[in-house]
């Protein structure tokens, strides 16, 4: 009798040089695809959106330049078909410098020790605005499936110590004000909430502020949960508020927001209820929103005002993200400043 156990196959792993014989001619290319920066980009949470390939920076080339959709900052990407070494370590210091970039990405066959210990170090002595990050690729196929890329993460930012670190600076006297320690307990309970479940969103790091952004899928745009002790409509703090919005922030805001606009009826229709569209003519900020009173005193709620939240933040991630991917500019892309 045949059992369930019998049919499972075999990993194989299988050598880099077998799939990409180059790393420029190969290997950045095909990471640089859409489908495999966004496999990447899962490994480290972050949503990535590729500006340029083998991008100069002084003597040397960068291989792939792109933006976190969520907070619009630089992530540099350098690739590696074999070892770490310390040339690559020494180019990744000059591109972070001469890109004024906040998050590295070094992806290479096999960490040596002391690159791993390296950039351990490095996001140990950095805030919470840097982030350094060390994967091994490896390719992976089950009998004669495909073969398949699997993403290894050695290093990462330690976001535990770099939120403490924060807090003792924005604190008085390394302590954080009741407000401010109300906001972060609020985050870090919601970041809990979300990844428990199996979300269309990605929270980021719990902060002591209102806010807290989460990417769309293009830059320039993304998506933010507020919790505020300032009512808007009452122009108050006697009630509280939350909001879920779609920021437009970058020089393309009014242009984006016209064509979103022009597509409210639809949008409104599949949300199932009216959002409102703010776009003041002094500001080049849009945002187009849901709101909701809270009391964010009263802590026995937080789990329903969390459930709100990631509800509304799914919706509007559903009706949104195709739409702002297919967003035209009035001008021809510029690519990326020099």
């Amino acid at each position: 009798m045949t059992t369930p156990t019998d049919q499972l196959g075999r990993l194989e792993r299988v050598p880099l040089r077998d799939v990409w014989q180059g790393e420029a001619s190969h290997f950045t290319p095909w990471l640089a695809r859409e489908e495999n920066i966004a496999l990447l980009g899962d490994s480290i949470g972050i949503e990535l959106e590729v500006e340029a390939q083998e991008r100069n920076v002084g003597p040397f080339r960068a291989d792939i330049l792109c933006k976190d959709t969520a907070t619009d900052d630089w992530v540099l990407i350098e690739n590696q078909l074999e070892q770490t070494d310390h040339t690559h370590m020494g180019q990744l210091m000059t591109y972070a410098a001469g890109l004024k970039a906040v998050t590295i990405v070094w992806v290479a066959q096999r960490f040596r020790d002391e690159h791993r210990a390296a950039m351990d170090w490095l996001n140990s002595i950095t805030d919470s605005e840097f982030n350094f990050f060390g994967l091994e690729v490896e390719l992976w196929r089950i009998g004669d499936s495909a073969v398949a890329p699997k993403f290894n993460v050695l290093s990462k930012p330690n976001d535990w110590s770099k939120t403490v670190a924060r807090q003792a600076r924005e604190g008085d006297g390394g302590s954080l004000t009741e407000s401010k320690q109300l906001q972060l307990d609020f985050w870090t309970g919601f970041r809990e909430f979300v990844l428990e479940r199996d979300s269309i969103v990605t929270p980021t790091k719990a902060f002591p502020q209102h806010w807290m952004n989460m990417s769309i899928g293009r830059s320039g745009i993304h998506l933010s949960a507020i919790a505020s002790l300032w009512n808007s409509a009452s122009q108050s703090y006697d009630k509280h508020e939350l909001r879920v919005e779609l920021v437009l922030s970058d020089t393309n805001s009014k242009v984006f927001f016209s064509q979103l606009e022009a597509q409210k009826v639809e949008i409104e229709a599949e949300l199932k209820g009216e959002l409102t569209w703010y776009n003041p003519e002094e500001k080049r900020m849009c945002r187009i929103y849901l709101r909701r009173e809270a009391d964010l005193n009263d802590r026995s709620r937080w789990g329903e005002y969390h459930g709100w939240l990631l509800e509304k933040l799914e919706a509007l991630r559903r009706a949104f993200a195709g739409r702002v991917r297919k967003l035209e500019t009035d001008e021809p892309d510029q690519g990326v400043e020099e």
